[in-house]
């Protein structure tokens, strides 16, 4: 499981580390390394993905530098936090606590 303290001890210059996919959406959604730091410190985990691999990740909302709502999937090992995908939550996907995914329409 991870938790929020220890996302927040390596969100440094240092030790995070962006995936190819990451730099991709980042560039697309127009999302800076700022507004990653800044919604891991705003931030809370409210999912987890205890499976994945390499290491646990989890999903979580936080705030950027403008304030604006981002979704960040991170992972972490002893010395770095793995920035996988950030995103703008979309209000068709989730409820308005940012936090509840809708239900599918059949």
């Amino acid at each position: 499981m991870l938790y929020i303290d220890d996302l927040r001890q390596l969100c440094n210059d240092t030790h995070i580390v962006m995936t190819n996919h990451a730099m991709k959406r980042l560039y697309e959604r127009n999302i800076t390394i700022e507004g990653i730091k800044d919604a891991i410190i705003t931030g809370e985990i409210f999912e987890q993905y205890e499976d994945d691999k390499p290491f646990p990740s989890c999903l979580l909302l936080g705030k950027n530098e403008n304030g604006a709502a981002i979704h960040l999937v991170v992972s972490i090992n002893d010395e770095f936090l793995y920035v996988i995908t950030a995103y703008y939550p979309d209000d068709d996907e989730w409820e308005n606590d940012l936090k509840t995914r809708k239900e599918r329409k059949k």
